[in-house]
């Protein structure tokens, strides 16, 4: 089994987007069985709290159902207990490697890597484009699936 956790600051835009994404093209390749995913933040600043309203919608509208998710925080146990561990930006990858001691499994990365780039998902609490963000989590899930072997 193959185990991701996507990260972002609150774990209530692009991370949550991010899960729901892959474990839907994870389901449509047959493969859910082989995977578990879920998504967390570096902040504490949304605990308990759902899934940011337009993103909700958004993933609505295409078929993607996130209701029940709610914001936690990354755990120390999370380092050991995923293979991959998946930033949305370069603040997320350091507070990650600060909150860890660093990253001796060399098990993060950004989603952008995936499709050959060290660009950030732009978080689309600041900049209101919640369908550029999707575009960039589709692609990004993606070319990481590919590199899964599916």
């Amino acid at each position: 089994m193959i185990k991701i956790l996507f990260v972002c600051h609150g774990n209530i835009c692009r991370s949550p987007m991010a899960e729901f994404v892959m474990k839907e093209l994870v389901s449509n390749n047959g493969a859910a069985d082989e995977f578990f995913i879920a998504s967390a933040a570096t902040s504490c600043e949304e605990l308990g709290n759902g899934v940011y309203p337009p993103v909700k919608r958004l993933l609505g509208n295409i078929g993607i159902d996130c209701s029940g998710k709610r914001a936690r925080r990354i755990t120390a146990a999370d380092y050991a207990e995923f293979d991959l561990i998946i930033g949305m930006d370069n603040a997320n990858m350091r507070n990650m490697r600060n909150f860890w001691g660093g990253d001796p499994d060399d098990k993060l990365r950004m989603l952008m890597s995936y499709c050959g780039s060290n660009r950030e998902v732009a978080d689309p609490w600041y900049t209101g484009d919640f369908e550029t963000t999707y575009n960039d989590i589709l692609a990004g899930c993606k070319k990481l699936l590919e590199s899964c072997g599916y």
